[in-house]
């Protein structure tokens, strides 16, 4: 009896250290995400005063105060015209990464899997990564005309080569040993991509994911910018016209804000939501 109550205390101690652990644990991970948003705000707050204090040095139209520009975001949000504009653009960024991400994932993984295929198609891989992005958008819009497919095909395929090769190369990193071991225990074509070559491409599905977006939305403000009747790219090139830098900067600070809210609460829990298997350092 007695070693089985020196046995109870024993466990007892040991819930009770591991429970103060992870309050210790869990309370360093709360002060240290207040910390880092904390230096965010404060790096935002200096910049906005360098620019405040910039634009009262100079008093002139072309470097307006950042509260003209919010107060000029503030009249398009109830007006509504914000809210469309950034919302065709979102559009049209989400559709044209679908495609590139599916196109540019298949294309890569047939490249890796396929030495022949891959020496058969690397000049397209490599001409289309030279081909400006301008060239491609400026052709699609002759070629099939002023409309949406042009505009979305044209986005795409210029992030297609870029995805194709991220791809590729992870393709060529994977551990053959697991394709093997899968052949061994004769798993059908869509279960050997799904649990052995997709795990092993996460990281590279992240890389392109993310160069994606970034460059992606940037193209997009060119195509609306040449042929599009709505977008941010387009409200851009209007106030370009009448030199508007209060409306020019407003505009893209709203969609440079929207997409760091797509990366902070769709591009980053997915990424963790997919990568919860891996082992972290403590």
């Amino acid at each position: 009896m007695h070693g089985v109550r020196e046995h109870r205390s024993a466990e007892k101690r040991h819930l009770q250290i591991a429970l103060m652990n992870f309050g210790t644990g869990s309370e360093r991970l709360v002060a240290a995400k207040a910390t880092e948003a904390l230096i965010v705000v404060l790096s935002l707050a200096i910049l906005f005063g360098l620019w405040a204090a910039a634009a009262g040095i100079a008093q002139s139209r072309v470097l307006p105060p950042p509260g003209a520009v919010f107060a000029f975001l503030w009249q398009e949000a109830i007006s509504g015209e914000l809210w469309l504009h950034l919302g065709m653009t979102l559009l049209r960024v989400i559709a044209a990464f679908m495609v590139a991400m599916a196109i540019g994932s298949a294309v890569g993984i047939a490249l890796g899997m396929s030495r022949t295929a891959d020496r058969l198609f690397d000049p397209w891989l490599i001409l289309l990564l030279n081909m400006p992005a301008l060239v491609v958008i400026v052709l699609a819009y002759i070629w099939f005309g002023l409309n949406e497919v042009s505009a979305i095909g044209a986005v795409a395929l210029t992030k297609i080569p870029n995805v194709a090769v991220t791809i590729r190369e992870g393709t060529r990193a994977i551990d053959p040993q697991l394709t093997e071991m899968a052949k061994v225990f004769r798993f059908p074509p869509m279960r050997l991509l799904r649990h052995v070559i997709l795990p092993q491409l996460q990281p590279y599905f992240a890389a392109a994911t993310r160069s994606g977006i970034a460059l992606i939305w940037k193209i997009v403000l060119v195509v609306e910018l040449l042929g599009r009747p709505n977008g941010v790219g387009f409200q851009i090139y209007t106030y370009f016209q009448f030199f508007d830098v209060r409306a020019i900067l407003g505009y893209s600070l709203a969609f440079v804000a929207v997409m760091l809210l797509v990366e902070l609460f769709v591009v980053q829990p997915l990424e963790r939501r997919a990568t919860r298997w891996r082992k972290r350092d403590a």
